[in-house]
């Protein structure tokens, strides 16, 4: 009788820790990634967040490395800010510049109030109604600290790199671990399952480190495929 009742206990604490909300979002987090072209890395990023009174920063700084710093030596900067909601990040303003090629530089202005969005990109202005929900590319990593996926099959939300606005589609499954340098992860996987001709995201989230992605995979319609992995993470309450 005590084992069923033990048991019973099990199952049922088992069962409100997958409905359980996320624990609060840190402060800050500190991560560094690489980008590896096979085996290859090409580049690192530096990636900055911070909380403060209700409102967000983001930054990222991309370095090419070995050849690709050779070829093409430019930094990304990529920068997000907004307002921290109860549903997550609510971006304000979210811009993309590239060293030394400003054609590729792009800016997004967010109204919530009016429901519009602003892109400008290679001096084109394009004004668009602004979906509930809506992230940038920078931003939409960093969502995910505030989302419950638990017990959750699919997930669905609109995003904007500054030139357009892409509405993406991803399934969740359990991840299988990962590790490297910045130690082992257990991990959800996010799948955008892409069409013929699309481009595939794969995502694994660590999910004792407040949903962070730690590996990330492109895949181009052509098959060319880019992997970026976390090497460092530094999270401060």
């Amino acid at each position: 009788m005590r084992w069923h009742v033990l048991l019973a206990a099990l199952l049922l604490a088992d069962a409100r820790a997958a409905t359980t909300a996320p624990s609060a979002p840190p402060g800050g987090v500190h991560a560094r990634y690489v980008i590896l072209k096979g085996s290859i890395e090409i580049a690192e990023i530096d990636e900055v967040y911070t909380r403060n009174a209700g409102h967000y920063t983001l930054t990222s700084t991309a370095r090419p490395l070995g050849l690709l710093a050779v070829f093409k030596p430019g930094k990304i900067f990529i920068h997000s800010n907004g307002i921290i909601s109860p549903q997550g990040l609510k971006p304000l303003q979210f811009s993309y510049q590239r060293e030394g090629d400003s054609q590729k530089d792009s800016h997004a202005d967010f109204s919530w109030e009016k429901r519009q969005l602003s892109l400008n990109h290679d001096g084109q202005h394009l004004s668009l109604n602004l979906p509930r929900g809506t992230q940038d590319r920078l931003s939409a990593m960093y969502q995910f600290m505030f989302l419950n996926l638990n017990g959750q099959h699919t997930l669905d939300f609109p995003m904007t790199n500054g030139s357009k606005l892409d509405h993406y589609h991803y399934i969740i499954a359990a991840g299988s671990p990962f590790n490297s340098s910045a130690g082992r992860f257990d991990t959800l996987y996010l799948d955008s399952q892409a069409k013929t001709g699309e481009t595939r995201s794969q995502i694994w989230l660590a999910t004792a480190r407040y949903n962070l992605p730690c590996k990330l995979i492109i895949t181009d319609p052509d098959g060319g495929k880019l992997t970026q992995e976390l090497r460092s993470l530094d999270i401060q309450p």
